[in-house]
């Protein structure tokens, strides 16, 4: 009987490899968290296209807020032109009009508030830093404009716990963006995945459990933290979900 049951565990440990594991958890996530990725972008009835995409957005809290980057969403609306989000995915999306309630040059987040139906939130994580080498997702819109409204999802790890600047050699490799981001420097999240354009503002997710570390980033961070690049590196970056619920504790 013994022997039955050392083999029977046996068998599960080589068919259920970790690798595996994790690959059908993400299976499930992915399907759980797509409908709450939005695209981010404007309307306007006069020009054509009448669409626009600009990045991505995930839900949060009550199903009516909306998460993206800063810099996604434009510095100014022509007359005839909203703010709106995109929702679903295909030729034919669905569309809402979404408004402006909080923004921050700071960590480059911005939070939209929408009416209508609520859509399914994303559970955000807690302040902590998660530890590096934990298995991560996101999902988005890379080269959304081009590709179309297909939400794509990329994996990897947390890779570091890094500064959002990266101390230079001398004055001449300083600039206006470098020295504010000295004055209050904060850690953010290095990942081992490439994104895209399109891809700032997604949700970096737990595979497991969908739930939110960080929100993407690929020009914030990368314009102070490689400004001394003469390529783009490929590495990614995320900022912390601890600064987003500071954001939203201040609208509650």
């Amino acid at each position: 009987m013994k022997k039955t049951v050392w083999t029977l565990l046996f068998l599960c440990g080589v068919c259920c490899l970790p690798g595996e594991v994790i690959a059908n958890d993400l299976v499930k996530t992915v399907k759980q968290i797509k409908p709450s990725i939005v695209g981010i972008g404007t309307r306007s009835p006069m020009d054509w296209p009448k669409t626009k995409l600009y990045g991505t957005g995930f839900v949060v809290t009550d199903g009516l807020h909306i998460v993206t980057n800063k810099h996604v969403i434009p510095a100014e609306l022509d007359f005839n032109e909203e703010l709106i989000i995109f929702i679903g995915s295909g030729n034919r999306p669905e569309y809402r009009v979404a408004q402006l309630l909080s923004k921050s040059a700071g960590y480059d987040l911005a939070i939209l508030k929408i009416d209508g139906k609520p859509l399914r939130p994303f559970k955000l994580a807690g302040d902590a830093l998660v530890p590096e080498g934990s298995d991560i997702a996101f999902t988005g819109f890379p080269i959304g404009a081009i590709l179309g409204l297909y939400p794509v999802t990329h994996q990897g790890i947390i890779s570091s716990h890094t500064p959002i600047v990266t101390p230079v050699s001398g004055s001449g490799e300083l600039d206006v963006a470098h020295i504010k981001r000295l004055k209050s420097p904060f850690l953010v999240y290095q990942l081992d995945a490439t994104a895209y354009p399109g891809n700032s503002g997604s949700p970096v997710y737990d595979k497991k459990t969908g739930v939110v570390y960080g929100v993407l980033n690929r020009v914030f961070v990368k314009e102070t933290k490689e400004s001394v690049l003469e390529k783009p590196s490929g590495i990614s970056y995320a900022i912390p979900v601890k600064f987003l619920n500071k954001m939203l504790k201040k609208i509650e």
